[in-house]
């Protein structure tokens, strides 16, 4: 008999474990199909996080009032004496014994209102299910989507935001959250214990920015380069400098009984944990996206079975989290610098079929679990028992999040701008402000632990920071960026009225903004070989010149860079495919240098090509007379053809809207015309 009631408590427990996953599909089918008529229509004013957190809301408060399955369970409280909680509790019932784990510290007033609704605690997750499942993915997706070229030209300011400004983030908002905590005190509004290090903490989780909103909008309205490129460079860096953050500060353990006060070794030794955490991690992550690149580089004839070669690059990018965790690292580092490694190196080692797989298979994880994650933040508001909701903790915890966002920009921003060239204007960095929401990182810190009531208040407060900046903020970032007059290749393009040429159109549109880099003033910007860092100068030469043919099929071969007397060295060490692909491939990293002739354009019969200075040469146009290239871009921009040649690929576009585009064979007429006369 009671293996029969065991069996059909087992068979009703997988019918609500279906049922409950069930819920999240339908929330993530519902969110798909909403996302394609906001696209459809191009409605901007509430992306797709937004959207998933609003139904996740709808859900939970149904599930929460309108939906109730009992649990079969007593509750039965029973006194035991003991110092601390334990993780797993043996009972002795009748002679039986039961195992018990523990869900967290609840407080003497919920003692008998304990959640009964079997709904309700199903559809509540495991932390480690966020950590160790939904976050590698995305994480690893945007180290593997990563566009090098403006973040390697960036690449000071943004480790100047992520770290700089991401530690005086903590400490500002930890001391203000502790003002408030101090003043919940005098009034008595403080219903458990709360520390300075509890303030610290809840500084470093919400210190983690996660614009998907507004870079979801600056991708789609193309805005400006380095504008997007800070943005988010910053928002991968800081998740992974928040979580290190994080657990240094819980590592925080001073001598003595009380584990709260302030003690300068254990400050240095935290430190000293942070530093060490956060650069093994990155040497493991390096190390791990090295390793499989040798694998892809010498395993060559694992090319023909593009299937096997797609799950070796999934299993080792996963792997990476896993190692660094079971090591004592952060997983969140190594598979953020894994996946740049790959996307560096062993993305050119795969087959064409495997670099479309990976690109998609992890763009494709990386969208269900964001929004998986954002669904659930809204379910939780409704189906996590045990919130703590403290009015003067939440409009504190606003008040700091800007103060600290406020201080991590601008005092920056004005430091970085004394070395830069090319300055990072005002309204880019009220843009930036503007744009620093919080996320999926911040959601996962807080409910990592929710057993003691700080960390409740922190998780409830939590939520509602994320709400209102994905809601507020990034519904805003359209507006704000017109406010700020921040143009956008996008929107230009739009503007153009070319009858049937729109596409080509905003591709050199596209051109025009991104390789000639024209920022929002219109001013064109340009990142030669001489204006590039002397840094990134000396990297990008060693890369290219001994990393990319070690670990690569491309690159030139090595008997061409190392000295004669390491020949046999360098044909050693050098793939065929190289001295096969080495007129043919082409650098991807080539991009972040702009080099003389690379680009040409031509304005009707003047051809307008660049120097590595930056300075414009022109052509001579038909009947010998010489016209320079801003009379020739001027006439042009009124009325003719405009050609546009691009390293061989030429495009021409006709310019003047009264004229009606051309059929393809009269136009290939008229353009040999010209080209006799």
């Amino acid at each position: 008999l009671d293996n029969i009631v065991t069996e059909k408590k087992a068979e009703e427990s997988h019918r609500q474990d279906s049922a409950d996953l069930l819920v999240f599909i339908l929330l993530l089918t519902l969110t798909i199909l909403t996302i394609w008529l906001f696209k459809h229509r191009r409605f901007r004013f509430l992306h797709e996080t937004g959207l998933a957190m609003i139904y996740g809301l709808l859900v939970g408060v149904v599930l929460r009032y309108a939906i109730h399955v009992p649990s079969d369970m007593n509750n039965v409280t029973l006194s035991c004496n003991v110092n601390a909680s334990p993780a797993t509790l043996l009972v002795n019932v009748s002679g039986k014994f039961y195992e018990y784990t523990l869900k967290g510290e609840i407080s003497a007033n919920d003692v008998d209102d304990i959640q009964d609704n079997e709904m309700l605690r199903k559809v509540t997750f495991d932390p480690e299910v966020f950590f160790n499942i939904l976050l590698p993915p995305i994480i690893f997706h945007a180290g593997y989507s990563l566009k090098q070229r403006h973040f390697f030209r960036n690449l000071g300011s943004i480790l100047a935001y992520a770290f700089v400004g991401t530690v005086v983030s903590c400490f500002i908002i930890g001391l203000f959250m502790y003002g408030c905590v101090m003043l919940m005190k005098q009034i008595g509004h403080m219903g458990g214990d709360f520390f300075f290090t509890d303030c610290l903490f809840f500084g470093a989780i919400v210190s983690a920015t996660d614009p998907v909103t507004v870079l979801a909008i600056f991708n789609e309205l193309q805005v400006d380069a380095d504008l997007y490129a800070l943005l988010f460079g910053e928002s991968v860096l800081n998740d992974a400098v928040a979580v290190v953050l994080s657990s240094s500060i819980v590592a925080y353990q001073p001598e003595g009984d009380n584990t709260h006060t302030f003690e300068a070794m254990a400050m240095l030794k935290s430190f000293g944990i942070f530093l060490g955490v956060f650069s093994g991690s990155f040497a493991l992550g390096v190390a791990t996206g090295v390793v499989t690149a040798l694998i892809s580089f010498n395993f060559t004839k694992l090319r023909d079975f593009p299937l096997l070669e797609t799950a070796l690059f999934f299993l080792m990018s996963w792997s990476t989290f896993l190692l660094a965790e079971a090591c004592g690292f952060t997983g969140v580092v190594a598979v953020l610098f894994c996946g740049m490694t790959q996307a560096h190196y062993t993305f050119n080692n795969l087959s064409p079929e495997s670099q479309d797989r990976t690109k998609q298979l992890f763009e494709l994880l990386n969208f269900l679990a964001e929004n998986f994650i954002f669904s659930y933040m809204g379910l939780t508001l409704f189906t996590f028992h045990n919130h703590v909701f403290n009015p003067i903790f939440i409009v504190g915890a606003f008040l700091a999040v800007f103060l600290g966002r406020a201080a991590n920009i601008y005092p920056l921003s004005f430091l970085l701008n004394l070395g830069r060239r090319n300055k990072i204007s005002s309204n880019f960095q009220h843009m930036m402000m503007f744009a620093g929401l919080r996320g999926a990182m911040t959601f996962a810190l807080s409910i990592r632990d929710t057993a003691t009531y700080a960390r409740q208040m922190m998780f409830s407060t939590t939520l509602l920071v994320v709400f209102f900046t994905v809601w507020i903020c990034g519904g805003g970032t359209t507006q704000m960026l017109s406010c700020q007059k921040i143009r956008s290749c996008f929107l230009v393009c739009c503007r153009l009225k070319y009858s049937g040429l729109f596409n080509a159109s905003c591709l050199m549109m596209d051109f025009l903004c991104v390789r000639l880099q024209i920022g929002p003033d219109g001013v064109e910007r340009r990142s030669t070989k001489h204006e590039s860092a002397w840094f990134f100068r000396i990297w990008y030469n060693f890369d290219h010149n001994y990393l990319k043919p070690i670990l690569t099929h491309s690159g030139p071969p090595l008997n061409a860079t190392l000295p004669a007397c390491c020949g046999p060295l360098a044909r050693c060490l050098t793939s065929p495919q190289a001295y096969e692909n080495e007129e043919q491939l082409k650098d991807s990293d080539s991009d972040l240098i702009l080099n003389d002739g690379d680009i040409t354009l031509s304005y009707g019969d003047v051809t307008v090509s660049t120097d590595a200075a930056g300075a414009h040469t022109s052509g001579t146009p038909v009947g010998g007379v010489a016209v320079n290239s801003d009379e020739a871009l001027d006439r042009e921009l009124a009325f003719g053809d405009h050609e546009l040649v691009i390293r061989g690929t030429r495009l021409v576009l006709p310019m003047d809207d009264s004229e009606p585009p051309l059929p393809l064979d009269s136009h290939r007429h008229r353009h040999k015309n010209e080209t006799m006369s």
